[in-house]
């Protein structure tokens, strides 16, 4: 049983089985509150920072649980970098049970960066994340045919090698 500090988080919703949110076979939480405002943004009923119900972690990870057949975990939104501190408590937990955890925000990862130089809870989401999919949504630049984002000015970042070297580094095969 989860009886962690910071252990609820504000939730749009649960997508229990999804193969468009990543690599592999995911879940998908989709959390509530956003202030980026995309303008086409494909979940725009996620964006009222007080709508949605809070859900403690447990309820998360009992769904992940009942999935044998999981790959990962993806946090979408809203903005997951809007309630860091209860996510990145839910990474560790996702990670002990080999799920490997994708992000997408819409701060680039050089904002992110920035924000977790004052901001402790971004810089622990941000160390614990496997996969960073970056970058507002833009409409002008909108393409059906990338896998795993909506626009071409997003990116998809393997974290691990991006805290190595420092600098953002793509996940394999995804440029």
């Amino acid at each position: 049983m989860v009886d962690l500090k910071d252990s609820t988080v504000r939730l749009s919703g649960i997508v229990s089985e999804s193969v468009v949110d990543g690599v592999g076979f995911r879940m998908t939480v989709f959390t509530q509150g956003c202030k980026h405002n995309c303008k086409g943004c494909h979940n725009p009923q996620t964006h009222d920072l007080n709508g949605g119900e809070i859900v403690d972690l447990k309820f998360i990870l009992d769904e992940a649980d009942k999935d044998p057949l999981l790959d990962g975990v993806t946090l979408s939104g809203g903005e997951p970098f809007l309630q860091p501190k209860p996510l990145a408590v839910l990474c560790d937990e996702l990670h002990k049970r080999k799920l490997n955890v994708w992000c997408y925000s819409g701060y680039t990862y050089e904002q992110l960066k920035e924000l977790s130089e004052t901001d402790g809870g971004v810089k622990e989401l941000l160390e614990k994340i496997d996969v960073l999919v970056d970058g507002r949504y833009s409409e002008k630049e909108r393409d059906l045919t990338l896998k795993f984002r909506g626009s071409r000015n997003q990116r998809i970042l393997d974290m691990q090698k991006t805290r190595e070297l420092g600098t953002p580094v793509w996940l394999d095969g995804m440029e």
